[in-house]
């Protein structure tokens, strides 16, 4: 996709490249990719002499008039483009040293060539944010205020001026040997209190700085550095060191300070030290001068800080987790395993214990959750088991924290990483287990921006490229992951490797390979060039990959599952009753406050109301920037009523008027979790609340805090959307209710039913952990639906035959595979005649099937029209995809183009 006549397969990063001396090789270049927007290419520079490069290695280069990061990508003993070898511009500097493995590489490749993504674009998900941002070349002078440390160039153009420096330097007037524009930047720097200033300051400031500047080096007066993005630079604190013995020569105040840095270990940092000993930096540079202490700045690695958790062993396993546990510590290389437990079983424990041998052989393991707000709970067990060697790494941790985590992966030392769906990319070397917690959730899959990946998908390859084992752990697992399984565990573990490699090309959503006519999951691929086709990327790598299936079918201590009462609100309308609440959970909550017990109750969307609409015309406030109504957000008592849109966060002051007829009768409609709260507030004032949604826990940390709060019994009653279901572990909880389940289930996508099932089992599972019974209240209009019927009797077997069965009778995944083309662009009429181009030109093809294009279920957010092409097609029979760069280039740049591979959300 990035260059049409190269194919880096051969490609191989990890090897030391030789290293190179100026004189052996006068001309050197090298290819690299830049990271500029809309620049896809290879770009060729040359390499200064004094710099060794190696493919991998992050580099500062000019392009155009800026400096930018780009990735070295391979060296060239002659510029393979027509452009004469001096018009060809050089490598400023390297701004990290290379960090990719050759199976680190080949994962990039991989999701580049399968996603459809700039191999840059991959990049740039892999990378912490900013370390590929702009450097900036700066010049200062040498020695007296110019401190620090130089580039390696600087370092170099050092040693080539001492002569001149020195001669220059001891003379009457050293100024007189310089050219005007040499002197006019000279005395620039002179003026600045640390002699420094940035290149393109002194361009603005001198003309023909430039020259000046070379000058300058030539004699050695000035050095040249890059200084690297502000986003990337470690942290920086002075500390204090105890270098010499206590003597009798130093004050009784000297001595004094110095025992209390004995007593501490012999090393503070200097702000903590000034603050314990009551003493000022004065003294200590006293100190520092009579050789006895040393004051110098020391990195301070910036990484979440959790709090101070006291030490937990392995606790005693049931015969499952045994069992289960057995199976994963015997795999030393490549296998999947689907770790299939009931809400409770204890597949944490057994995550914890699969791990704790793998770090004592110096192994490291990736732990990948759906959503942040699981972290706090899930990082606090695994530190409490492993101490400081888990790490936290997501999106919400600030630019240097993850830019510090990410850095103390590479050291090599054995470690935990715990991290949502980018931690896919953690680069975490010598890696001994992979583990996907809730592997069912579609947080894993992006949408947005590109690569559009699946994190279970991505696993799966840098498993298979790794030879670690990938464990995916659920109480209802994908429908997806369940067929592969069940499939493959009905052959044998293995029997695939004799399966010739021509039967071995077909894909499964999801990234499950099937063989044609059995579904069965074959390995990967070999690293593909970005133009091939999916039937042409993946051939067989493998020989040899076995799937295990592993059942926890019973909680701890064998408490049982939660009884779940279907209340049919019909019913509850009919007999009078037009409270949010049924009367059966107004009894149950009414109880929960008696007996001081804990509850959860969900309800799918937050806010206060899904609409507001006139009673008297019936006009609905919508989104001026999207089609959607806007919803009603309480803020606080006597507060504006607020209006926001949860698409583009347009907010608007509520009317007192109906802006279509001036009626004053405007009704809030439907229900989010501020009315929940607010109605459970008139009903029970006395029961204390904590709502735990998106809107709640935007700050950082609120995840942890409010959970912390509701763990020490601070409220009796959790409100809360999505967050809720997704693996909290709350032993004191005994009631859950759904407050409207139809929500989750009357969606137009083929998937809503599948995901209504994992919503409510999970949500149904956080009742009844701990040593009191727990108990389930959904309420729905829709008591007959095989979904409401499932979840009553957790009976995952019969829901997901029931569904495969349509699935299947439709070719949707995971019999079929899906690609949606989302475009979106300014203007109407232009997306949609795109749209139609695009779909004439696909249908040209019979081998798979076209739906659309058509208007997304939204057509319009954020002022941008949006349309969608479905294409559909059998994995058995995978057909010759069109050229996707043949596709974009029927796209004007105002239309926005994404392709969407094995898409979760089509609507």
């Amino acid at each position: 996709m990035y260059i049409n006549d190269i194919n880096l397969s051969p490609l191989v990063v990890s090897e030391p490249s030789e290293s190179y001396k100026s004189g052996e090789t006068v001309n050197r270049w090298v290819e690299v990719l830049v990271d500029c927007p809309g620049s896809t290419g290879l770009f060729t520079y040359r390499l200064p002499a004094q710099l060794e490069i190696k493919p991998g290695d992050i580099l500062s280069v000019p392009f155009g008039a800026q400096q930018l990061g780009a990735i070295a990508i391979r060296l060239l003993a002659q510029p393979n483009i027509d452009l004469p070898p001096e018009k060809i511009r050089e490598v400023e500097d390297i701004v990290s040293v290379g960090f990719f493995p050759s199976a680190y590489w080949e994962l990039l490749n991989r999701v580049a060539a399968y996603y459809y993504t700039p191999l840059i674009q991959v990049i740039r998900v892999a990378l912490p944010p900013g370390l590929l941002g702009r450097s900036q070349r700066r010049i200062r002078l040498v020695g007296g205020r110019a401190g620090g440390q130089g580039s390696r160039g600087a370092e170099g153009q050092r040693g080539r001026g001492a002569e001149g420096s020195r001669y220059l330097l001891g003379s009457a007037d050293p100024l007189a040997f310089l050219t005007p524009t040499a002197r006019q930047v000279w005395e620039l720097l002179q003026g600045q209190p640390a002699g420094d200033y940035s290149f393109v300051y002194l361009q603005q400031k001198v003309k023909s700085a430039y020259r000046g500047i070379r000058e300058l080096l030539r004699f050695g007066l000035v050095e040249s550095y890059l200084e690297p993005p502000r986003l990337t630079r470690p942290k920086l604190q002075k500390a204090v060191t105890l270098t010499g013995t206590i003597d009798q020569e130093l004050t009784t105040r000297q001595r004094e300070i110095l025992e209390v840095l004995r007593r501490r270990g012999g090393e503070l940092w200097l702000n903590e030290f000034l603050q314990i000993c009551k003493t000022t930096t004065p003294t200590l540079k006293g100190l520092e001068e009579k050789g006895y202490i040393i004051i110098e700045e020391r990195e301070v690695l910036r990484t979440e800080q959790g709090p101070t958790l006291v030490g937990d062993g392995a606790k005693s396993l049931t015969t499952a987790q045994a069992s289960a546990l057995t199976t994963i510590q015997t795999l030393d290389k490549f296998a999947q395993v689907l770790l299939h437990g009931v809400t409770g079983s204890g597949k944490t424990e057994v995550y914890l214990q699969a791990i704790a041998p793998l770090l004592n052989q110096g192994k490291s393991a990736l732990v990948l959750v759906p959503e942040i707000g699981l972290t706090p709970q899930l990082t606090d067990r695994f530190r409490a088991r492993f101490g400081n060697k888990v790490s936290v790494y997501h999106s919400a941790l600030s630019d240097g924290e993850r830019y510090d985590t990410w850095r103390q992966m590479l050291t090599g030392e054995p470690q935990v990483v715990i991290g949502t769906r980018s931690a896919v990319f953690a680069p975490l070397p010598n890696l001994g287990l992979i583990i996907l917690d809730e592997e069912h959730d579609s947080s894993f899959k992006q949408d947005s921006p590109i690569p559009t990946y699946h994190a279970r998908t991505v696993a799966h390859w840098r498993a298979e490229l790794e030879n670690c084992p990938l464990v995916l752990g659920s109480a209802t697992p994908s429908l997806e992951t369940w067929v592969s399984v069940r499939k493959q565990g009905s052959r044998g573990a293995g029997e695939q490797g004799s399966r010739g490699a021509g039967e071995q090309r077909s894909r499964g959503a999801g990234g499950e390979f099937v063989t044609p006519h059995s579904s069965l999951p074959t390995p990967n691929s070999s690293l593909p060039t970005p133009h091939s086709s999916l039937s042409t990327q993946h051939s067989a790598l493998s020989t040899h990959f076995s799937t295990h299936y592993l059942s926890l079918p019973e909680r701890i201590n064998s408490r049982p599952l939660p009884p779940v009462e279907i209340v049919d609100m019909r019913q509850e309308l009919q007999q009078g009753n037009r409270s949010i609440f049924s009367r059966s959970l107004q009894a149950a909550l009414q109880e929960l406050q008696e007996r001081k017990q804990q509850g959860i109750l969900f309800i799918h969307r937050r806010g206060h109301s899904t609409f507001v609409s006139c009673r008297s015309c019936g006009y609905v406030l919508e989104c001026p920037h999207c089609d959607v109504s806007l919803a009603y957000h309480h803020t606080e008592e006597k507060a504006p009523e607020l209006l926001r849109c949860h698409y583009c966060n347009y907010a608007r002051s509520h009317p007192k008027f109906c802006p279509d007829c001036s009626s004053p009768y405007l009704k809030f409609f439907g229900s989010g979790t501020q009315r929940i709260t607010q109605e459970l507030a008139r009903q029970f004032p006395e029961l204390r609340l904590i709502r735990f949604d998106s809107d709640t826990t935007r700050n950082k940390g609120s995840h942890r805090t409010l959970l912390t709060q509701f763990a020490n019994g601070e409220a009796d009653l959790l409100v809360g959307t999505q967050m809720l279901t997704k693996g909290l572990d709350l032993p004191q909880v005994t009631l859950v209710g759904v407050v409207a389940a139809d929500g989750l289930l009357n969606l137009s996508d083929y998937r809503a039913s599948e995901r209504a099932f994992q919503t409510l089992t999970q949500v149904a599972g956080r009742a009844g952990r701990g040593e009191d019974p727990g108990r389930v209240i959904v309420q729905t209009y829709t008591t007959e639906h095989q979904v409401i019927a499932a979840v009553r009797s957790h009976d995952y077997q019969s829901f997901s035959q029931a569904e495969l069965e349509q699935r299947q009778a439709l070719n949707y995944p995971p019999y079929g595979r899906l690609i949606l083309l989302r475009l979106s662009s300014l203007d109407p009429i232009q997306v949609q005649n795109t749209a139609q181009v695009i779909a004439t030109a696909l249908s040209t093809e019979e081998e798979f099937e076209i739906l659309g294009p058509a208007p997304a279920s939204i057509l319009r957010v954020a002022n941008r029209y949006r349309w969608q092409i479905l294409i559909k097609f059998a994995p058995d029979a995978l057909p010759r995809l069109p050229d996707w760069e043949e596709v974009r280039s029927l796209c004007p740049s105002s239309v926005s183009l994404t392709i969407d591979v094995d898409p979760l959300n089509i609507m």
